[in-house]
Order: structure tokens, then sequence, then C-alpha cells
């Protein structure tokens, strides 16, 4: 018999679903919206739970299944480096590719728990793309939420054998997947503030200092990647369009890792937006930037519409 409200009862879970339909789906917009679904669903069927399971498991078996119902038939969602192609060179032109539905970056929320962080890094969620639906719903549920066996076959209706036989090949698939050191955004502030500086005065030399010597720079919808600083320091020499003292940055929080909106000043003299860049700090140098040119972001990681 339900004696609580329904908001009172499923709303206290609403940020760590989003987080859930987040790592399945690998969109922040449609993540948005199957939590919309989840509750809208919860909500109907709320005078029927019977309270069998707990609340928060009964939301995500909503959540989870709505998500595999979203992904059937879909393309999976790639970051540029995740296609397997090779580094771009000088003599490879620069164009966009809409076609390809991008992984996009995730607002961390300050007071989010380390599991969240550490379960939402672009690298992690990139490689959870490349999982069938099903192994990947397994994936998460057993490792990130640390559902058991039995509970997981309950939540996703299959035999406790299959759950298995999922989470090794998930296991097996994964396995190059590198868990490289990576440092929070509060223990990086010198190497960040130093990134700021050098990245508004576009000082390339400065920039590519920071550097790890396996860097890769990505910056979609663009499928064309750089690697190695050499190859950076072309790209930003070469097809950036900023100039010197001619960019603003803000800082933001993106995936557990620092981002910042780039704002460029346009003829009129005013910051207007141009990417939002995740950085994947390793212990004293940056490893890997990811350049997001979908605008709609900033607002959704509290960023201006100038700067």
């Amino acid at each position: 018999m339900v004696t609580v409200d329904f908001a009172t009862a499923a709303d206290p879970f609403r940020r760590e679903l989003l987080a859930h339909c987040y790592r399945m789906l690998g969109s922040l917009h449609d993540a948005e919206d199957l939590v919309q679904e989840t509750y809208l669903r919860a909500w109907k069927a709320y005078g029927q739970f019977e309270g069998r399971s707990s609340v928060r498991t009964w939301l995500y078996r909503i959540a989870t299944n709505a998500c595999l119902t979203a992904l059937d038939g879909r393309a999976r969602r790639p970051l540029p480096f995740g296609l397997g192609t090779r580094g771009a060179t000088e003599a490879d032109p620069l164009t966009q590719d809409h076609e390809v539905p991008w992984l996009e970056p995730f607002p961390t929320d300050p007071a989010a728990i380390v599991t969240e962080r550490e379960s939402t890094r672009l690298a992690f969620v990139a490689a959870l793309q490349h999982l069938p639906p099903r192994q990947r719903a397994v994936l998460v549920l057993r490792d990130v939420l640390k559902l058991s066996a039995a509970e997981t076959a309950d939540e996703l209706e299959m035999t406790v054998a299959a759950v298995n036989s999922a989470l090794q090949r998930a296991h097996a698939q994964l396995k190059d997947l590198t868990e490289d050191e990576v440092v929070e955004p509060a223990e990086a502030k010198p190497l960040l503030d130093r990134w700021v500086k050098a990245f508004e005065a576009k000082d390339i030399p400065a920039i590519i200092g920071m550097f790890a010597q396996d860097v890769v720079w990505e910056m979609p919808p663009y499928p064309q990647f750089y690697r190695g600083p050499d190859m950076v320091a072309w790209h930003l020499a070469n097809q950036c369009p900023s100039v010197p003292h001619g960019a603003r940055m803000i800082a933001t929080e993106a995936n557990g890792q620092p981002a910042f909106g780039l704002y460029l000043r346009a003829e009129d003299g005013v910051f207007r937006p141009f990417n939002l860049q995740v950085l994947e700090v390793g212990s004293d140098r940056i490893t890997r930037v990811s350049s997001f040119f979908d605008l709609s972001l900033f607002p959704r990681f509290g960023l201006p519409s100038t700067a």
C-alpha cells in the first residue's frame, strides 16, 4: 500500500537517474528526455506500486528499460578518437560531420559523490558506447550501481547465468580501456591557471608545454582529431580562429573533469561562445582535450551567453 506521495518518494533520485541515463545513452539531451519519461511512467504506475522493492530500485528498472527501448536500432555515440581512424595531418581538410550522433559531455554536480564522478568520465562513457545496449546495462548495473547478479537479472528480466555471461563479455570488450591516473580539477588548479593564461594569449609554445607526448585533441562534430603536441600546435596555429588576447575562458566542470567555456571576441568587441573544452589531466600533464561545438550546452553548464 502506497502511503507517501509520489513526489516525496521519487524526487530524491532524479539526479542519479540522470547520470544513469547519460551513461546508457551518451547524450545529455536524450538523458534529460528519458528521465522525464521515467517519471511520467512511474507517476502513472505509482498507485500499483506494492513496495516489494525500494522506490529507487523500481525507478532504476523503469529508467533502464526506457533507455533500452530508446537505444533499439540507434547507432552508438562515439568521440572522434574512438572512430578507429588515424590522427589528422596537415593534408587532411577540416570538415564537420553532423550525421554522426556524437557523444555529449555531462555537467558535474559539485556535490556529486565520487562514484558518479568516476563513472561519468568521458573515456568511460565513450567506452560504454562500444557495448551492445543490454551488455551496457548489465555492466552499469553491476559495476557502477553495485547490484547483485540476481538483482540485475530481476531488473532486466534475464537469468542470473545470462547476466554473468553478459558481464564477462562486456569486461572482455573493455579490457583495452586504460585506467590512467586522472587528477581531480581542484588538484590541477596551478596547471589549469596556466592553461587559461596561455590559451587567452594564444601562446602556443606554453600550451603545448602542458601536454603529454601522446595528447589527443578532438572536436566533435569534426571527425578529425590531432595526436601529439606537434600536430596540436599546427592545428592551433593554422586552423584555430582565436587571436592573442581575443579569447576568454570561464571555468566549469564536465564528467568529473575540468572544463572551460571558450569565448572569442566578435567584430563588435563582445566575447561570444565558441566551444566547450573538457580536459583530461594526468599526474602533471594534459592528456586529452575534447572541444564540443554544440553551443546549446553552454546554459546547461551554467555558462553565460557572453563573457
